[in-house]
Order: structure tokens, then sequence, then C-alpha cells
């Protein structure tokens, strides 16, 4: 449900990556699980190219490839331990 919630939250206006951030923060709001024992993330990216990622903690990686690069990122993270 959270890659529905974030296509329509980008369908609305967000950009990626606050439909991302949305995401993340309504699971750490709505769940009854100790959250520290979970990992959840998502990346989008618009029809424009724009991308966004967020994660509930730290260590969320994925990797883009262009035409003349390839990169490793690190997703921006909701829990700062």
């Amino acid at each position: 449900v959270g890659s529905f919630l974030i296509v329509e939250l980008m369908r609305q206006g967000m950009n990626p990556q606050e439909a991302c951030e949305e995401a993340i923060s309504r699971i750490t709001q709505n769940t009854s699980k100790d959250i520290k024992d979970f990992q959840v993330g998502f990346i989008a990216i618009n029809k424009k190219g724009e991308m966004g990622a967020h994660a509930i903690h730290k260590h969320f990686n994925f990797t883009i490839t262009s035409e003349d690069k390839t990169e490793n990122i690190e997703a921006s993270y909701h829990l700062k331990h």
C-alpha cells in the first residue's frame, strides 16, 4: 500500500522525495510494533525524472546508472539514532 500512497501523493502535487518521506512518516506513526526492529524504504521517480528516496533507518542504499556514471546513494532516513 505504501507504493500506491506515494503515487497518489505525487499525483496530488508532491515531489518524489516529499511523497517518500510522508509514506515513511505514516508508517512510523501508525504502527503498533517497535520500529527499531524493522526497515522500510521507498524509492520513487516521476515523469520529469525527479527522484526521491526515504527509509525508516540509516543504510537504505540504492544505485543510479546513467550514460556517463554509476552512483551509489544512501537515502535520507526518518529515525536519527
